[in-house]
């Protein structure tokens, strides 16, 4: 959703706490989320934290918004974990209206998609991450929720990972994801797609390399091979397009979007947002307006206490993966979990351990690795 839009489910108003709740080969929405993603988690966290933003705190705290999801999913939640590891459900979102309706496409009827999850895992001493991107067209049995009004939507078995957002809202996916994970999540964040766009504009683009020519008229994206600086409507072509590389599915896309959150992770301290109070400002107060939060993370004191953890993971301390997933061999628009896999990657991440690389090899890709390089 737009900084402009009205809350969605499960979150409130700037400023305020929610009190109650808030969708891989389909439609290009999936992009968007994923730029969320990559905006709040690579650069509104890391220019905030060590940045001394002080002066600023009560303006930028009133962009904010925020969901609670310890009071909507109450203690039945896998337990904590007590190895000084953290679990953070990173979520993109949109709304089909407002500046959304402009950059996305489609009717202008006001509901909100989720279509890019990552379960970002920080490793003990916040020196190294595992980043596992969900695709939303996974088949999941998604577990019984409620959403912002109260309402109890009923267990559903063989639908799609992003309906639980679709159905229930932030509080919905969390549950989900906590139930096909057992790991519990310990923050969220949700990143509006044109939020996105105007994040990487203040940041004075992003530069990528393409290995191939990729040419999208639906993300309206058209690179020749080679080395591009990005503005932000083409950063948001590049982590939408579908039908630009690979085999078409959104799991080429996701291989890009991870591409491109380590573009975007070694490039953010090298734009003068350190060094320029007025750059640092302006993104600060972009990305606080395009950010929703757990309400644990609902203020600036607390984002930069929480980004002051992770300033120190680069790049390459960033193990990016695809959860293990296969084909669904009777509908190949859709994939299945595959369970032996998930459930090693899984395994590592409760035990604070890298994820073993036989747990994502083999597994539907996508064919789009290395496509973009920074």
């Amino acid at each position: 959703m737009s900084a402009e839009s009205t809350p969605g489910p499960g979150i409130s108003g700037p400023g305020t706490k929610a009190t109650s709740h808030r969708r891989s080969h389909g439609t290009h929405g999936t992009g968007r989320r994923a730029l969320r993603v990559t905006a709040w988690t690579a650069a509104g966290i890391l220019v905030l934290g060590g940045a001394g933003v002080g002066y600023l705190y009560f303006k930028l705290n009133g962009n904010l918004k925020t969901v609670d999801i310890n009071q909507m999913l109450g203690s039945d939640r896998p337990a904590k974990a007590d190895n000084g590891s953290e679990n953070i459900l990173v979520l993109g979102s949109d709304t089909r209206s407002g500046a959304n309706r402009k950059l996305g496409g489609g009717a202008d009827d006001g509901s909100a998609r989720s279509d890019t999850a990552m379960i970002v895992h920080v490793y003990k001493g916040h020196r190294k991450a595992a980043v596992v991107s969900v695709p939303r067209d996974t088949l999941i049995d998604r577990p019984a929720c409620t959403d912002a009004h109260g309402t109890r939507h009923s267990a559903a078995t063989g639908v799609m990972f992003n309906s639980a957002y679709s159905t229930g809202g932030a509080a919905c996916a969390v549950r989900t994801v906590e139930a096909m994970t057992g790991i519990r999540m310990d923050h969220y964040l949700e990143v509006d797609f044109s939020g996105f766009q105007k994040l990487i504009d203040e940041l004075g683009g992003v530069q990528v390399t393409t290995t191939k020519a990729i040419d999208d008229p639906e993300s309206h994206l058209d690179l020749k091979a080679g080395t591009h600086t990005l503005d932000g409507r083409q950063a948001l072509g590049l982590v939408r397009t579908r039908h630009g590389v690979g085999d078409g599915s959104d799991l080429g896309r996701i291989q890009l979007q991870q591409a491109f959150v380590k573009a975007l992770t070694d490039q953010v301290e090298q734009v003068g947002v350190f060094t320029s109070p007025k750059k640092l400002y302006n993104l600060a107060d972009t990305a606080t307006k395009a950010v929703t939060t757990d309400s644990d993370l609902g203020s600036v004191n607390s984002l930069i206490d929480f980004a002051d953890g992770l300033k120190s993971i680069s790049s390459k301390n960033m193990h990016m993966v695809t959860m293990p997933v296969e084909y669904d061999p009777s509908n190949p628009n859709r994939v299945v979990v595959a369970e032996a896999k998930a459930k090693r990657v899984w395994k590592a991440l409760k035990n604070d351990e890298p994820i073993p690389a036989s747990a994502t090899k083999g597994t539907a890709t996508g064919q789009a690795k290395g496509v973009v390089t920074s």
